[in-house]
């Protein structure tokens, strides 16, 4: 996934940006532009080559940022009309966001208008994080503002860019130790009709939950009274986390929280060995073992992979919810893939695969990963 991603930002997107910036702004020296941020982009990652195109955007545009940051603005191209499937195109506003993450930290009005337009064509909740930092009140305040706003993308902003552990950004440690203002925010967003923003109300709920998992529980418990359908999705996704750990008030919450009364049978494994980039597929059956009554039972799995130096740690997947009265069965499987991702490398030697019914652990079956490319070897079971 990184290479295409890296590889977006190529000499012809190069050339579009400077071209944009060009009409508004006639002294650009678009050729010069081009030359400074093409040279040697081939050996970068992405964000260093966001970075390379961000620092020439400051050596070509006027020195003092607030007049940078009229150019930039007028420059952008249309707002995005919906809140998905629009592919790589906005990541074209990368540089900008970084440009003015770095260099628009002493000029907040202007830095807030950049962000504001900048984030209706990409996202700026990178860019926000820095002057949480630097100007916490005043962010925070905007940010209330913002909570309210018609655009879909800016109310999303004020969700996303305070996530305490958003991914691939460096944590907000004042929000991870209180997470209270950040509650507040969402609090405000709770009821957004928008999935794109519910959701990501949902993932900022995520974050705090691993640093205070009762505060994050307790929430979606208020929440959860006479709640829509949307703001109940919203307690259901931000506890997925606390669901996989076990957390006994998170299960509780979603009806799964009493011991389970079963019993574990019929256990496939295809193939019995897997080899690494392989895949297998696994089935078994719970038998309800209730006397009376029904069941409602949240079941996930776990692989426990094993690691380079041959310990092993695991992994915990969804993978759905049944309800079985007395002496009712049901049978469950799913796939696992051992192929490399950029997330998890995986190595030979001995897994182990298990069932995690309402927070309970019920061991499967284990099974033999090896770095073998001969198919013949590896046996189908029956």
């Amino acid at each position: 996934m990184a290479e295409p991603l890296k590889r977006f930002f190529n000499a012809e997107v190069v050339r579009a940006i400077a071209a944009d910036l060009g009409r508004i702004h006639p002294a650009f020296r678009e050729r010069r532009f081009v030359e400074d941020c093409v040279a040697g982009l081939d050996e970068l990652a992405l964000m260093e080559r966001g970075w390379r195109i961000a620092e020439a955007l400051h050596e070509h545009l006027p020195s003092a940022f607030p007049a940078a940051a009229r150019v930039i603005v007028a420059s952008l191209g249309a707002e995005l009309d919906a809140t998905g499937g629009f592919g790589m195109a906005p990541f074209r506003y990368l540089p900008h966001v970084l440009f003015v993450q770095k260099y628009g930290l002493d000029d907040f009005e202007p830095a807030m208008r950049a962000q504001y337009e900048l984030t209706k064509r990409f996202s700026a909740e990178m860019s926000i994080r820095p002057f949480l930092v630097r100007h916490p009140e005043a962010t925070y305040a905007r940010l209330r503002e913002w909570a309210r706003d018609g655009n879909v993308h800016v109310r999303r902003l004020v969700s996303e860019g305070t996530r305490p552990r958003l991914p691939w950004a460096p944590r907000l440690r004042a929000f991870q130790e209180d997470p209270r203002p950040v509650i507040a925010l969402l609090e405000l967003l709770k009821d957004d009709t928008e999935r794109y923003v519910q959701r990501s109300v949902a993932n900022n709920l995520n974050d705090i939950g691993k640093d205070h998992p009762d505060i994050a529980v307790e929430v979606c418990r208020r929440w959860s009274a006479d709640a829509p359908s949307s703001r109940a999705w919203i307690a259901r996704h931000a506890l997925r986390a606390l669901v996989k750990q076990g957390h006994p008030g998170a299960l509780a919450l979603l009806g799964a929280g009493a011991r389970p009364r079963l019993a574990i049978g019929g256990v496939r494994l295809s193939p019995t060995q897997v080899r690494l980039g392989g895949t297998l597929g696994f089935r078994f059956e719970i038998v309800s073992a209730a006397k009376r009554g029904h069941q409602a039972l949240l079941v996930d799995y776990a692989v426990h992979y094993a690691k380079a130096n041959g310990t092993t740690r695991p992994k915990v997947f969804k993978l759905g919810r049944v309800t079985l009265g007395p002496a009712e069965r049901v049978r469950l499987g799913s796939t696992v893939s051992f192929k490399d991702l950029t997330t998890r490398r995986h190595y030979p030697g001995r897994h182990r695969i298990e069932a995690r019914i309402n927070g309970i652990a019920y061991p499967l079956a284990d099974f033999e990963v090896v770095a073998c490319s001969r198919p013949d070897r590896f046996k189908r079971a029956r």
